[in-house]
Parts: structure tokens; C-alpha cells; sequence
């Protein structure tokens, strides 16, 4: 199902999440990658330090791969992300018409790519993404869960 090129762009998805746990940050990584097959854009979690509620890794990985393609849609494009994206980068996704999305593990409380909706393949809009999940799922939920278990103890 993954390919030895999923893991590597996961792995750097996975870094960029271990970024936002030394930041403080929930952390969560995102890889956009061209159809080439070339990254075109990293970003981590960044809400706290942005005092954005919207500076999910997800959205400001969109966000960078739009300005360097000159484009706000990135046809033929792939993120991998560490987390299973909520409503509103599940929607950002589908408005930047990404091709697929790979995630890590699933988050069973607001994740939007099948845990409690689904929105990126949802018919009713007019564009629908390819979804896999599991790839790396282990070291992605060691990390939030870690980072989780910190909070509570502080």
C-alpha cells in the first residue's frame, strides 16, 4: 500500500511535528508534495506562537505551497500529515484540489477524513481527495500522546 517514498515524506512530516512539540505547539506536521514527487512545502503547528487559531500545520503547509506554485490550486499534489486533519484543513484541502492525503493516525475526536465526518470525499462537493491513513501511525501517536500526557502533568 505505502511506498519506501510515503515513509520518507512522512518521516519529514514527522519531524516537522516533533518541531511543534519542542515549540510547545500540539504536535502535528504536514508535507506537500508535487506530482513530480518533490516537497514543495513543510510546516508544523504554529497557533500559539502565531496566535492564530487557524495555524494548523495543515493549512500553513497550503498556505506556502500556493505562493510558491502562484496558484491557490495545487492539482496533482500530495500532503502527508501526522495527524488526521479537522473540519477546516479538510475543507482547505479540498478547496486547494489536493490530490491525496496520507496520514499518520487517526484522531477520533474532530478528525474529518473519516473518524466523525468525512469531508474530503463527500459527493456533494466538487472535488473529492484519495485517502490512506496507518503510515507511520506508531511514532505519530507516541508523540501526541506524549505531549498530552506532559500537559496533564504540569
Amino acid at each position: 500500500m505505502f511506498k519506501k517514498k510515503d515513509k520518507f515524506f512522512m518521516e519529514e512530516a514527522l519531524k516537522e511535528a516533533f518541531l511543534a512539540y519542542k515549540e510547545d505547539e500540539v504536535p502535528v506536521g504536514a508535507v506537500i508534495v508535487s506530482s513530480e514527487g518533490e516537497i514543495i512545502a513543510k510546516a508544523r503547528n504554529q497557533v500559539i506562537k502565531l496566535n492564530d487559531p487557524t495555524a494548523h500545520a495543515e493549512i500553513l503547509a497550503i498556505r506556502k505551497a500556493c505562493q510558491i506554485f502562484g496558484n491557490y490550486r495545487l492539482i496533482g499534489c500530495k500532503m502527508y500529515v501526522t495527524l488526521e486533519p479537522c473540519p477546516m484543513c479538510a475543507y482547505a484541502i479540498v478547496l486547494a484540489r489536493l490530490k491525496e492525503v496520507i496520514f499518520a493516525t487517526s484522531d477520533e475526536k474532530t478528525g474529518a477524513c473519516g473518524s466523525i465526518y468525512n469531508i474530503l470525499q463527500d459527493k456533494k462537493f466538487n472535488h473529492q481527495v484519495l485517502i490512506k491513513s496507518g503510515l507511520l501511525k506508531e511514532e505519530a501517536s507516541v508523540l501526541l500522546k506524549n505531549f498530552f500526557k506532559q500537559k496533564r502533568t504540569k
